[in-house]
């Protein structure tokens, strides 16, 4: 480096790392040339949690205070006797006080933080000595001692002995900056869980909103299920998939797009209830609501068609929502959601009337539907091939999804882009199809499942062709036809994106936020740091 030549802020804080990186290698050569290697630590016997200490500790102190009524004497004697309660821990050291021969420590274990306060009478002048000068924060430790509260009011455990259980050789982000960095952040959610605790919190409500779908499913009677990752064909649908070689079959196979086919065939089979929770592979691009990789739930259940799953899901959310949030009606980015109130149901005809002023009814055929459109400004895909169907969608796409804030359903669809639900009898244009909005988002797709084998393929066909003409090795799933010949009941079907439920009920505003590790562009060697833009289409 020529002597104009300075480092920038990045190239600086990797060299500070890698200063305090040979620093903490040299502790752990010294540890080990003095006999003791930390990772060789096979278990340590944890009794209890920090957040349980606090709290039981709290409690047995208020007894105690109430117990003496005003007596000291007898209060130290019952303080005494709590202190006689030995307890083991083991967490992170997270901050350090020194103090000369007393030194105070924050430990946070999986449950929450707590203090600790290490004399060098307690544990051993040598080892105390060995704690001060080869020990440090990140480290993994074991504590045994009994909890005390401190002349300033923290409940705190008094150690009695401390054991080194594992060796942080990378610092923790700056104490008070902490890890801010987005990209970071989602890049190492390691370390973005260690040093905001509050991120766990997020993925411990995951898991609960996760159990609550699967409680609610089972308590009606559905059945959990899986099916296959790998499909064997790429389908007609308009999602791309990702593609990969079997060696021994020696074929292309594809991570599937959906778990629906899958699942019809079981209600074909004899099941009236299945569902699936499971991982779902798209190809395509990422923003703030879509990841390549992520989690759907799916329900089939035969007998009943797309108004009995309208009533299912609207009962499914309020139902979780209070379960997990305490309350149907929470906050999402500012805004208080009702989940509990009756959800309002309209066509996809009656919002574009109600939003954008413009009735379907009105079109005498489909070039007078393209000369609305025109009209509007409103652009339609298909151009003058459009059909009325074509130009609805176009509208609602264009003047009613960002109207939807509260909970609202949105059904009958045009049969051109619903091709796997069942067409209305009153009017085969619309399929008995549709989709619900929270926040201005489509969080969710159901149907009255298309059982007619002769129009299934038939649809099927367009979808095929439409996609070979982009290029694609599009293929009609026969299978899934022969299927439908064996007959499908009358079946309704939902499906809804897990990741954007939890968004909703943890007020997230990104889908990276509830995923622990999402989809990211690496960072090439020697380059620096990606921008934005290598990660998101």
């Amino acid at each position: 480096m020529s002597e104009n030549q300075t480092n920038s802020p990045v190239q600086e804080v990797e060299q500070d790392i890698n200063i305090l990186k040979k620093d903490r290698l040299d502790k752990l050569a010294a540890l080990r040339e003095g006999g003791f290697d930390p990772f060789q630590t096979t278990k340590y016997d944890v009794t209890d949690k920090a957040a349980d200490l606090k709290s039981r500790y709290e409690s047995d102190e208020a007894a105690a205070i109430a117990e003496a009524d005003g007596d000291e004497e007898k209060l130290n004697a019952a303080l005494e006797t709590l202190h006689g309660n030995i307890i083991r821990i083991a967490g992170r050291i997270m901050s350090w006080r020194d103090m000369g021969k007393a030194n105070f420590i924050d430990v946070r274990d999986s449950s929450d933080r707590i203090q600790v306060y290490v004399r060098s009478n307690d544990v051993g002048a040598d080892l105390f000595k060995e704690f001060k000068k080869k020990w440090d924060i990140g480290d993994i430790i074991g504590v045994e001692g009994f909890v005390f509260r401190t002349r300033k009011g923290e409940i705190s455990i008094h150690a009695h002995k401390i054991q080194l259980l594992s060796k942080s050789l990378l610092p923790l982000p700056e104490k008070w900056h902490g890890l801010k960095d987005q990209d970071t952040r989602y890049r190492q959610r390691y370390v973005d869980l260690i040093v905001n605790p509050e991120v766990k919190d997020t993925f411990v409500k995951r898991s609960m909103i996760i159990r609550e779908v699967r409680n609610y499913l089972d308590n009606l009677g559905y059945t959990e299920v899986d099916t296959p990752v790998l499909h064997t064909l790429e389908i007609g649908a308009s999602a791309r998939p990702f593609i990969t070689h079997h060696n021994t079959l020696d074929m292309e196979m594809y991570l599937r797009i959906e778990t629906e086919l899958y699942l019809k065939r079981l209600i074909v089979g004899g099941f009236d209830k299945v569902y699936e929770v499971g991982r779902i592979f798209r190809n395509e691009g990422m923003d703030t609501s879509h990841n390549p990789e992520f989690t759907s739930v799916e329900m089939y259940q035969a007998y009943t068609d797309y108004i009995g799953m309208m009533d299912l899901i609207e009962n499914m959310y309020k139902t979780i929502a209070e379960n997990v949030c305490g309350t149907s009606k929470i906050t999402y980015q500012g805004v208080e959601i009702d989940l509990g109130k009756p959800w309002e149901r309209l066509t996809m005809i009656e919002s574009v009337k109600k939003y954008a002023g413009v009735d379907y009814n009105d079109w005498a055929d489909d070039a007078a539907a393209r000369a609305c459109a025109k009209e509007k400004g409103v652009e339609v895909e298909e151009g003058d091939s459009a059909t009325k169907g074509h130009v609805l969608i176009a509208f609602f796409d264009a003047f009613v999804e960002d109207k939807l804030v509260q909970p609202t359903i949105i059904y009958d669809y045009p049969v051109e882009n619903s091709p796997l639900a069942k067409r209305k009898p009153s009017d085969p244009a619309f399929t008995e199809r549709f989709e619900y909005f929270i926040y201005c988002r489509e969080m969710g797709n159901a149907f009255s499942e298309l059982n007619d084998p002769i129009d299934q393929k038939e649809r099927f066909v367009k979808q095929v062709e439409a996609k070979r003409a982009q290029g694609a090795n599009a293929e009609v799933d026969e299978d899934f036809v022969t299927a439908l010949e064996y007959g499908l009941p009358p079946t309704g079907g939902l499906g809804f994106g897990l990741d954007r439920l939890v968004m909703l009920l943890t007020d997230s505003a990104s889908i990276r936020d509830v995923l622990l590790f999402p989809t990211m562009k690496p960072i090439p060697a020697n380059s620096g740091r990606p921008t934005k833009e290598n990660d998101e289409e």
